[in-house]
């Protein structure tokens, strides 16, 4: 029997990681059409595969982060700082394309959803204090919990006082990342029966119908993302690097927006990221580090979710807005997405914030949100996708700008 199951496989088991996902998603589709009670059934391997990436990536990249930094020879760049800019500069980019997106199609909604509950942070300054306090939280807190912030700042403090250690401690920490990156890669193979239960259970449950009443919201949302990733990042890739950008942006959408799109979760995510930026032979020391921060600052998508659905209520209430408090909601949902953690639907309890600059109420603003919520099964599965494809991206451009560079010396 095992036999019989390793030779029809062994065909599907011989296709790249790309072609097995392609596959389990189909599987997926087929079967909430077919046997919507079986989907929900199999979507358990959905639920286990997301479950392990988020139980492997925070000590993944504590274990990473702090070997790459204790190993770090001086004088090598790491080149951080220009993936940190390219961050900044993608985030209010894709903010500003979503003003212009919202102002040339209008959206009006119908406010009636009911009420959400959930706790809006009072405003940026709010959301960057969050930030500093989750930087200094306890370090087992932090693993148990996923704060990536906290994670980072342990794992670069750690790191550094392991510089000076023996190179038997530092020959150590380096075979514990191998190892722990050697469980990860066990893990992706398993990506495509994951994706397949994702598929199935999300399908079965939710269904397309109930996205159709919210359609032209929809449409807005995700034409703007793909805005984003089809034209302004390869601009902002062309611009750092002087080269074609598109084989590296297909690249990056092939190997991090399709497993992002259906764990939604950019923590989730980092360990696709890591694999996918060593097969990419990008450096180490820079991407140990930019992508799980980029798992948590680098939220393009939900800029670009944040400034529609506020523009659109402001637009449904008949709220006059200029072009230059529209910049202004720019530079708000850029730092506001700066604050989202990477779990699903983050972004959208940022909306009341955003929409306080109009004058709207908490209220009409929880509304609000609760149809984000109603059209969240491709809206925030899209946003997640290009979160975390343009952090591999990012980080790739600041990378191999930097080799250009120092091939030309």
């Amino acid at each position: 029997m095992i036999a019989t199951v390793n030779a029809l496989s062994r065909p599907i088991r011989r296709l790249g990681l790309i072609p097995q996902i392609a596959i389990g998603i189909a599987c997926g589709i087929l079967l909430a059409t077919l046997s919507p009670e079986t989907a929900q059934s199999v979507s358990l391997l959905g639920q286990l595969f997301i479950s392990a990436l988020k139980a492997v990536a925070p000590i993944l990249v504590f274990i990473l982060v702090a070997a790459a930094i204790a190993g770090h020879q001086r004088g090598q760049p790491t080149h951080t700082r220009s993936v940190l800019v390219l961050y900044l500069i993608g985030t209010l980019v894709a903010a500003l394309v979503a003003v212009v997106a919202s102002f040339a199609f209008p959206t009006t909604l119908a406010l009636d959803a009911p009420e959400v509950s959930g706790n809006p942070p009072g405003g940026v300054v709010e959301i960057l204090r969050n930030l500093l306090m989750n930087a200094v939280a306890n370090p087992v807190s932090a693993l148990m919990e996923a704060n990536f912030i906290a994670i980072l700042a342990w794992a670069i403090g750690l790191g550094v006082m392991l510089r000076h250690a023996s190179d038997t401690t530092r020959t150590l920490m380096g075979d514990l990342s191998d190892a722990v990156s050697r469980i990860v890669k066990v893990v992706i193979r398993f990506a495509p029966l994951g994706i397949f239960g994702l598929v199935a259970g999300t399908l079965a449950e939710a269904g397309m119908g109930a996205l159709l009443d919210y359609a032209h919201l929809l449409l807005v949302i995700i034409g703007c993302m793909l805005f984003v990733a089809l034209v302004t990042n390869p601009l902002i890739v062309f611009w750092k690097t002087g080269r074609n950008p598109y084989p590296l942006v297909f690249a990056c959408l092939r190997g991090s927006a399709i497993t992002a799109f259906f764990t939604r979760s950019s923590a989730a995510n980092i360990p696709i990221n890591l694999e996918l930026c060593r097969r990419l032979k990008l450096h180490a020391d820079t991407y140990s580090i930019s992508i799980p921060l980029g798992a948590t600052i680098n939220m393009c998508g939900a800029a670009i979710t944040i400034t529609v659905i506020t523009l659109s209520a402001a637009h449904t209430l008949g709220i006059g807005v200029d072009f230059l408090t529209a910049l202004l909601l720019c530079i708000v949902s850029a730092l506001a997405a700066c604050g989202v953690s990477g779990v699903a639907g983050g972004s959208l309890l940022l909306i009341p914030m955003a929409a306080s600059l109009f004058g709207i109420s908490t209220d009409v603003a929880m509304q609000v949100v609760a149809i984000g919520f109603v059209i969240s099964v491709v809206q925030d599965s899209t946003e997640t996708a290009l979160n975390s494809s343009t952090d591999v991206l990012f980080t790739a451009a600041a990378c191999r700008a930097k080799d250009a560079d120092l091939d030309g010396d």
